[in-house]
């Protein structure tokens, strides 16, 4: 059972649900070059990833945030900054990691405290490992939801690992109180292909966010926004790329992914995704929004050869 007194278990009224109908930026965390966060650092990338165009909510505490790499006290501190930085422009939404439902429900109602709007729920991670059992995720998001009232986005993970949701459990999820969107990343086009249309009919108002950072192209003429890391180091593109899929417009689709293909490759095509990370810090700083690319352990920084590289996919994508 949930310690905390739980809130109503109703759907947040259509008005004051999240409109997340656009690009939903996953920023970074900067560090200092001693590896402390850099607050003020965060403040400024805050304020400029808000000041873009399309740009709907900010989504931090997830990977491409490092957002398990914090303390705890870090981790509502960063909340707090960006609430301050944004204002009640758009929303802060914050991921929820933590591994057991109890333990996600207290990081939540902190999360909500600290002024965030949204929760990214992630699955609990040991499922990565073992799979889940049969109505255990429909309780971890229940349980957050009623300890925090935050508004929940389904995350659904990669089908290559055993943290990724069937269809019969999405929609589940998604008919529950507190559900207002689900950032699928199941990276494989046969599922995606099959089972959006589905959640589309069934929840005509679930906004369904691509997170395929390497697939935006195939993905975009089905959802509402993206949430992607991407976001950070090319706004605009993106947005004018979500732009032209709602538009059904292939050919200007067609020709920002082009644009984007080297970057697309030097920040996403790597060894590992975890490296997505690092590579975003680098191209921020290409850009002079970051004036150091610091990581915190276990990432580890890419060779100068590959710092250059990213940096010359950034200008060939006229980016910088």
């Amino acid at each position: 059972m949930n310690a905390f007194n739980p809130l109503p278990q109703t759907r947040p009224a259509p008005a004051d649900v999240m409109d997340l109908r656009g690009l939903n930026p996953a920023p970074v965390t900067v560090f200092t070059t001693d590896g402390q966060v850099d607050w003020d650092a965060n403040i400024a990338l805050a304020k400029w990833l808000a000041a873009k165009e399309g740009v709907k909510s900010l989504v931090i505490l997830g990977h491409a945030g490092e957002g398990t790499f914090l303390t705890q006290d870090e981790q509502v501190k960063l909340i707090e900054t960006y609430v301050e930085a944004v204002g009640d422009t758009i929303p802060v939404i914050a991921g929820i990691t933590g591994e057991g439902t109890e333990v996600a429900s207290r990081e939540a109602r902190r999360a909500a405290d600290a002024g965030a709007i949204g929760a990214l729920v992630y699955p609990s991670h040991g499922w990565l490992r073992f799979g889940y059992q049969d109505g255990a995720p429909q309780d971890r998001y229940k349980a957050i939801y009623e300890a925090s009232g935050l508004q929940c986005i389904l995350f659904q993970y990669p089908d290559v690992t055993k943290a990724n949701y069937n269809l019969k459990t999405q929609l589940e999820l998604a008919a529950q109180p507190g559900v207002v969107a689900t950032k699928n990343g199941v990276r494989n086009m046969k599922r995606w292909d099959t089972e959006i249309p589905v959640l589309r009919n069934e929840f005509p108002e679930l906004q369904i966010l691509t997170c395929h950072d390497e697939y935006l192209l195939h993905t975009m003429f089905d959802v509402d926004g993206a949430l992607v890391g991407y976001g950070n180091i090319a706004p605009e593109l993106l947005f004018a790329l979500i732009q032209a899929g709602k538009a059904k417009d292939y050919a200007k689709a067609r020709a920002i992914h082009d644009q984007l293909l080297p970057v697309t490759k030097s920040v996403y095509h790597r060894g590992s995704h975890m490296e997505g990370t690092v590579a975003l810090k680098i191209a921020l700083r290409a850009r002079g929004v970051l004036t150091n690319a610091t990581i915190r352990s276990p990432l580890l920084d890419l060779s100068p050869e590959a710092e250059k590289e990213i940096e010359a996919a950034m200008k060939e994508a006229r980016i910088i």
